[in-house]
């Protein structure tokens, strides 16, 4: 039976830290072998359960030992595995699953970049380009396609489990329409249709991204005949006019990308229209080891960052924006409720 041991001393916790390559590729390989599919409410032997996802049964028990000493699988006094809370997240089916977030982080190219880390320290510039010849989501879209399609599904989910939370936070009331700026698929317009039944909104992203939007949202979806899907680049221009404008999750280029955007949100709105910024932080959260590392990605693959709150507050105000709250979506998410000033 796999035992975990409780808070290390330090020169043990420094090797942990320096394996730490080997977890996330534990966590990949049980994602894309489907153990968590394979493995349902009754714990399995591993002869079973290499059966059901066609791996040798020695190789898959080391495996399932390294990743029970994390706490994802459980190894029982019987030699069975059997689930974690961590575990069920790696199934597809899991209503809060992370399986296409955990392929994600772990993609090929990030193996690739991830050791040219003091580089990128000492420019303050992505590394990305050097290693592959071209700018990040170019060669996604025309060289890795399953990298693509791996992160369009990461996105996709992870905008559909925080758009609940988003559309419970936010006070609506006097506002009949929404748009969300460089909303991807369109979760958090869906959340906030579905909810209100009077509201129309409005989705805008590039070309590419909303032409696989919600099919609640396309022609002929139960959401059409309230929402607008507009192509395009927020960076160059914003041709939508709503009582609030919602950001989330885009802030995260270079600043002068960043400063274009919110000056483009403050052309098209109005006075007195809400502006909402919803953002990771990489200060005064309790995910800090997650958003700290996902800003090292950032840094990596597009020079870009996660903000602290205080950086979120002076590229807000810069914009000429009025800051009111500041507030917590979740565990890993704040919204930066603002104001058009008249």
């Amino acid at each position: 039976m796999t035992t975990v041991d409780q808070a290390p001393p330090p020169p043990m916790r420094l090797r942990e830290l320096v394996f730490g390559a080997a977890c996330a590729a534990a966590v990949r390989a049980a994602a894309r072998l489907g153990v968590a599919d394979a493995l349902d409410d009754t714990p399995m032997n591993v002869d079973d359960l290499a059966a059901a996802v066609k791996t040798q049964p020695q190789t898959l028990r080391r495996l399932l030992r390294a990743l029970s000493c994390q706490g994802v699988f459980t190894e029982l006094p019987d030699g069975t595995f059997a689930h974690t809370a961590m575990s069920r997240l790696l199934r597809e089916d899991d209503p809060q699953s992370l399986r296409y977030i955990a392929l994600w982080c772990t993609e090929p190219w990030t193996w690739n970049v991830w050791p040219k880390l003091d580089e990128a320290v000492r420019s303050g510039r992505n590394v990305f380009e050097e290693v592959y010849d071209r700018e990040f989501f170019e060669y996604l879209n025309e060289e890795a396609p399953e990298s693509a399609h791996v992160f369009n599904r990461a996105m996709t989910t992870s905008s559909e489990q925080s758009a609940r939370d988003v559309a419970n936070l936010l006070d609506m009331r006097g506002v009949s329409s929404v748009a969300d700026i460089g909303g991807g698929q369109g979760q958090v317009v869906v959340s906030l249709l579905e909810k209100y039944p009077t509201m129309h909104g409005t989705l805008l992203d590039l070309p590419g991204v909303v032409e696989n939007a919600d099919p609640r949202l396309r022609k002929g979806g139960s959401l059409a005949d309230r929402v607008r899907i507009v192509a395009g680049d927020c960076r160059e221009d914003i041709p939508v006019q709503a009582d609030m404008y919602i950001i989330k999750n885009i802030l995260e280029w270079d600043d002068e990308s960043t400063r274009r955007a919110l000056s483009n949100v403050r052309k098209a709105a109005r006075p007195g229209a809400r502006v909402v910024v919803i953002e990771n932080l990489v200060d005064d959260t309790p995910s800090m080891k997650f958003t700290t590392a996902m800003d090292l990605l950032l840094l990596l693959n597009v020079g870009g960052a996660k903000h602290t709150r205080k950086s979120m507050v002076d590229r807000l105000s810069d914009a000429g924006l009025v800051i009111g709250e500041v507030r917590p979506v979740n565990a890993y998410l704040h919204a930066f409720e603002c104001t058009i000033p008249a």
